[in-house]
């Protein structure tokens, strides 16, 4: 009796993780497209540290509310968060320049490689065991995303002048896998609201002179619309952090393909983008993925390796 309600809970937490990482990935679709909403008026760093600033101060705000002191919130492991941060700026920084020197379109495709190395890494440092169930929901993922980017016309237009950026969008997508990995080891090691402090502490450290750099000026009422992306960020990364607690990285990494599928949704809002078939049939596809996943019964910690 024990053993089914052991099975019955641990197949609730994958389906469960899956939640909190596609609702945090919805979240952060705003986020990415928040370069968009600002058009030429701002600069894509401007924002980013704007979201910081105001994501910190949300959070400094949760924690007076709880009536807490900050040195409950203290990490034994500070040069993790910060190297967790370099990883995650620099992988965005890495995006973001590759989109701007060759098509957006063929960039955002090679960032979806994240995936494709945050697998191998989950295996070999996390000793994760990826089943042939695993395949088939990560594979399906993959091809959902491919169906969407092909059908949006990926790599029709490749030049040998993107080869630099392609590689630089490569190393990105490594870049943020690396993160990913980190957040799944932080996750476990520190409380949720704990890592959020730090990454949203060292993003404002890391961006700040970036942001002053090329900093345009804008009137208060400009900035407001960027400054609340700070509470929609931070309950993105809460999101995401209780939904890598909750299950490997095998189930929740796939899940990043995702993004593609809301930010068809907020291209059809805001900017009038009729999605293609292609993109509609892409997003079932990853979605039949997603829930192949959800339903893979994971192994209990507590059983003996012999016996997994």
């Amino acid at each position: 009796m024990k053993d089914k309600v052991l099975r019955k809970n641990l197949l609730n937490s994958n389906a469960e993780a899956m939640i909190w990482v596609v609702l945090g990935t919805a979240l952060f679709s705003l986020i990415f497209a928040s370069g968009k909403f600002g058009g030429e008026s701002t600069s894509v760093v401007q924002i980013q540290f704007l979201r910081y600033v105001s994501g910190f101060a949300t959070l400094l705000g949760v924690v007076a509310c709880k009536g807490g002191s900050m040195r409950a919130y203290r990490s034994d492991r500070p040069f993790s968060h910060a190297a967790r941060a370099v990883f995650g700026v620099s992988g965005g920084f890495a995006l973001i320049y590759s989109s701007a020197e060759m098509p957006i379109v063929d960039a955002t495709a090679l960032g979806l490689l994240y995936v494709v190395f945050v697998i191998p890494l989950a295996v070999l440092i996390l000793k994760e065991t990826v089943t042939k169930q695993h395949m088939v929901g990560i594979t399906l993922s993959f091809a959902g995303a491919g169906f969407i980017m092909v059908s949006r016309g990926a790599f029709t237009q490749f030049q040998p002048a993107y080869l630099i950026p392609a590689a630089i969008a490569v190393l990105g997508a490594a870049l943020l896998a690396i993160e990913g990995l980190m957040i799944r080891v932080l996750s476990h090691a520190d409380r949720p609201l704990t890592v959020l402090l730090h990454v949203n502490g060292f993003g404002i450290i890391l961006l700040a002179v970036p942001a002053v750099m090329t900093w345009k000026t804008m009137s208060l009422s400009a900035m407001v619309p960027f400054l609340l992306l700070g509470p929609i960020a931070v309950t993105a990364q809460y999101c995401v952090v209780r939904g890598y607690r909750l299950a490997s990285l095998a189930i929740v990494g796939p899940v990043d393909y995702a993004w593609l599928v809301f930010a068809a949704l907020i291209g059809f809002l805001f900017f009038n983008e009729i999605p293609t078939t292609g993109v509609i049939a892409g997003a079932a596809i990853i979605a039949i993925g997603g829930i192949v996943l959800a339903v893979i019964k994971p192994v209990p910690e507590n059983v003996p390796a012999s016996d997994r």
